[in-house]
């Protein structure tokens, strides 16, 4: 049996394992691509039309999606983020019962629970001993928002977890990870964790709610559901590969996808808001008449999950790759697919402005 691989993927997978550091530039591969393309035909002068679903996932995957679900996303915010806002309920004169927010930092230990490392004396700590030393459930919640080139305010994933907060003993089975675990993640703690003012507190969740963004998707995650699922491979490297994929050098390439992939003319701005394992999203402003602007985000999804960051470098530079092959009308004698027809692409969010 012969393995026929189409010269294209070869092309990318040689161009990317010559950038390990960065994406590689898009104007290398339409280099290599325009010299070997004697087997190419074009199809009646311009790129064949593509019939995308924008609305169904399961037409163009066997595994039934191509993005993250909510636990999986809820779970690689906290894994991803370091640090937060924890409210507690203060015990404050004339300001009993309110909520109470400080930015504190934390770990997860190996269940998925936040683990804090706090002062005695500092104002939230007072709060949840009081609140205990008044018989009351100490009740508090642990607001954590991702960090995205580009993205600001409500415009990131977020997750809150509410539960109740307990300290950890000297002698729990799983100190010495937690130690260790926060010792590497935040630098000061050697300084202070000895410290008889400091102690690790645990979170336990009752509550979980996810945010994927401003006007998108918004639910409460079952706790069992997230504290079993696991953080998207990328989550340590997503935010530097985010930020690569919007600089200028890549406009380009972006600029392609949106308008052989996804159809769209008129195109004002497009940059990348996420990337995982299953693909990445993009969010496209064009202009549909003078008074109508419409953004919408789309999902362009990996063909296999990756499992690693080169893997996903590659993936992504395969999706360029097809998006300048079909606008240049290319077609394959040794593949029965046209350029981009077998990309799973969905519809993930709409607005627009008029």
């Amino acid at each position: 049996m012969t393995l026929k691989i189409p010269i294209r993927y070869l092309i990318v997978v040689l161009l990317s394992l010559n950038g390990a550091d960065a994406f590689v530039s898009h104007g290398s591969a339409k280099d290599v691509t325009k010299s070997s393309c004697r087997s190419a035909t074009v199809v009646n002068g311009e790129a064949p039309p593509s019939k995308l679903s924008i609305t169904t996932v399961e037409d163009k995957r066997t595994d039934g999606h191509i993005r993250l679900t909510v636990n999986e996303r809820a779970r690689t915010v906290t894994t991803s983020c370091t640090s937060g806002t924890l409210c507690t309920t203060s015990q404050s004169d004339g300001i009993e019962g309110s909520p109470f927010g400080s930015y504190v930092d934390y770990v997860l230990d190996d269940e998925g629970n936040p683990v804090l490392l706090m002062n005695d004396l500092s104002m939230h700590t007072m709060n949840i001993l009081s609140s205990k030393d008044n018989g009351n459930e100490s009740l508090c919640s642990l607001f954590v928002q991702l960090q995205h080139p580009g993205s600001t305010g409500q415009d990131v994933s977020r997750c809150s977890v509410t539960g109740t907060i307990t300290k950890i003993s000297d002698d729990a089975k799983d100190i010495d990870t937690i130690r260790l675990r926060y010792s590497i993640t935040h630098s000061y703690a050697d300084r202070v964790m000895d410290s008889p003012k400091f102690s690790f507190y645990r979170l336990n969740p009752k509550k979980v709610y996810f945010v994927g963004g401003f006007g998108v998707l918004a639910k409460w995650v079952p706790v069992e559901e997230y504290l079993s699922a696991e953080p998207d491979i990328l989550a340590g490297e997503a935010f530097d590969m985010v930020k690569k994929l919007n600089r200028d050098d890549h406009k380009e390439d972006l600029m392609l996808a949106a308008t052989h992939l996804l159809d769209l003319k008129n195109i004002e701005d497009i940059r990348v808001t996420s990337i995982d394992r299953l693909g990445f999203d993009v969010r496209v402003t064009n202009r549909e008449t003078r008074l109508k602007v419409k953004t919408n985000e789309f999902r362009l999804g990996f063909r296999i999950p990756v499992v690693s960051v080169e893997d996903a470098k590659s993936e992504v530079l395969k999706i360029f790759q097809e998006a300048w092959e079909k606008g240049q009308g290319y077609s394959w004698e040794d593949d029965d697919a046209l350029p981009g027809s077998t990309i799973p692409i969905m519809k993930i969010a709409e607005d627009s402005l008029e």
